[in-house]
């Protein structure tokens, strides 16, 4: 069932009204990739005290660094990393455009959904990031014992947290915070395991640009299927009611 709600989401990449949030979603991706990685360089450049060289980047400097084509390179590869925050942050700025666009075509029965404000949606998801960050170390801590099974270690733990988070914010839009954390209570290992498939891809250079957006709709077609809003309202197999805040 996971991974049909999946291909629904790639099915409806040529949606005029997706394609816009996808390009602007790509847009937004690349620039938070960006802006992580420079404050990277940055942190690297500010806790040494001598010119650090880095493989195909060279030393480390200014502007011109970040803007070589070793250094592009070089963010590619730390995108296996640096994804799964800019992931997290993608979620307060495009998950109602992306939400909005999939219940449009999907789920077209469904009244409005009640509306959170920006601000909201941006504090919940950078509260979310500064706990991905913390767990993120911790995970890294204890990544030294795993040996290889480092990236196991990784897609775990990010995958529960990225599957909370893009659960949570897909159900609040209906059934309001108190109703998107019970639901999620209900469907626990469904929710990890989304998460995890989706962790797994964000570790992929170039593909991870795709997988917010398209998590941000798999998990709004995961979370009308258990909650039963996923049928039309003549269907015997609708719930009564289930779509209120």
């Amino acid at each position: 069932m996971i991974f049909a709600d999946f291909l629904k989401a790639v099915r409806q990449l040529p949606d005029p009204r997706f394609r816009r949030v996808l390009l602007l979603g790509l847009a937004l991706t690349l620039a938070l990739l960006v802006a992580v990685y420079a404050l990277f360089l940055f942190a690297i450049q500010s806790l040494t005290p001598d010119t650090v060289e880095i493989p195909l980047v060279g030393p480390v400097g200014g502007l011109d660094t970040l803007l070589s084509v070793g250094s592009f390179l070089f963010m590619i590869a730390l995108s296996i990393f640096l994804m799964v925050p800019v992931a997290s942050v993608f979620t307060g700025f495009f998950l109602e455009d992306v939400a909005q666009a999939v219940e449009d075509r999907h789920y077209p029965w469904l009244p409005p959904a009640p509306k959170i404000s920006l601000y909201e949606s941006i504090k919940d998801s950078l509260n979310f990031f500064a706990v991905l960050i913390l767990v993120n170390l911790v995970a890294l801590v204890l990544a030294i014992f795993a040996g290889p099974a480092i990236p196991v270690v990784f897609w775990a733990v990010n995958g529960f947290l990225l599957g909370r988070e893009y659960f949570t914010l897909a159900a609040m839009r209906r059934l309001g915070r108190d109703g998107a954390r019970a639901l999620r209570a209900r469907y626990p290992g469904q929710i990890w395991v989304a998460g995890v498939l989706m962790a797994i891809p964000l570790s992929v250079p170039v593909v991870n640009l795709l997988i917010p957006l398209l998590g941000a709709a798999t998990f709004t077609h995961m979370f009308h299927r258990l909650n039963g809003t996923a049928a039309a309202p003549f269907s015997p197999t609708a719930r009564v009611g289930a779509t209120g805040p």
